[in-house]
């Protein structure tokens, strides 16, 4: 065989092996059903070691909002929609209080172990996937909001502004509440380059939303632009359901108020899983 003929045939060793077009985003995905449980595990295991602290720290805010709120301005204001201030109060307390604190544990506490401690990028060293991670970052947010929500939710019981065994209808809507403010917070963890970018999701949507959802009033009270705009809120949603089930009252819309948590827990999930694989790639 003549030279000519030897360096024109193909370098077959060296010629790059074409990655399916798939690829990218199912690397984004769960590997299975349970890997996740794994993340969640090691998660809690660091949690517990300041369990007290944190405890404290997400029932403080909250419950100075309860009482200070629903006792001193609950004497001007009297009743509303049939009940006491304060028991109004405290089922909106419920659902802004998981809202916090899934959304604080999803941004910084996640941002802490995806880019400063890089604990992601050890995982990723394990045959656990970017969404294995992903995935068990929300779940795990969800899981202190749900501790959260449910701690006031027993204060409430105690104190007599909540209906037993009623209550426990509101339980599987917490964690759904948990899910769905995690799943969308991971988005703004995605994006952020740093601590103070958090500042900016707390400001012009954590508490707008806070204000526009029925926590400290009835949506009845607000404009019917307002009231418009509130439909499309999350908390809006987990307040029309966990307060029913605190004042023992049949919930409206049932299905119009699961479906809306239910979307914003799963296609956030989709979107901010395609979005850190994109920044650990890089």
């Amino acid at each position: 065989m003549s030279s000519k003929t030897q360096t024109s045939a193909p370098d077959i060793s060296r010629q790059a092996v074409p990655k399916p077009e798939h690829e990218p985003f199912l690397s984004s995905m769960p590997a299975n059903a349970s890997n996740w449980m794994s993340v969640w595990r090691r998660n809690y295991l660091v949690w517990k070691k300041l369990a007290i602290a944190s405890m404290f720290g997400n029932l403080a805010d909250p419950m100075i909002y309860l009482f200070g709120l629903g006792l001193g301005l609950g004497l001007m204001v009297g009743h509303v929609d049939g009940v006491s201030y304060i028991a109004f109060l405290a089922a909106g307390t419920v659902a802004s209080s998981v809202m916090m604190s899934a959304s604080f544990e999803a941004m910084y506490s996640g941002f802490s172990r995806m880019h400063v401690q890089r604990t992601w990028e050890a995982i990723m060293h394990t045959p656990l996937t970017l969404g294995d991670i992903v995935l068990a970052e929300i779940v795990w947010a969800a899981s202190k909001s749900v501790l959260s929500g449910v701690a006031i939710m027993l204060v409430a019981g105690v104190l007599g502004y909540a209906s037993f065994p009623s209550m426990l209808y509101a339980l599987p809507v917490i964690v759904l509440t948990g899910l769905a403010f995690s799943s969308t917070a991971m988005i703004v963890t995605a994006l952020a380059p740093s601590y103070d970018f958090f500042m900016f999701y707390q400001t012009l949507a954590l508490t707008p939303m806070l204000l526009l959802s029925g926590v400290f009033f009835p949506l009845t009270q607000l404009p019917a632009l307002a009231q418009h705009v509130s439909l499309l809120l999350p908390l809006s949603h987990a307040v029309a359901l966990i307060r029913p089930a605190m004042l023992d009252r049949p919930p409206e819309q049932l299905v119009i108020h699961v479906a809306v948590l239910a979307a914003y827990a799963i296609i956030p999930f989709f979107i901010c899983a395609i979005l850190f694989r994109r920044r650990m790639m890089r």
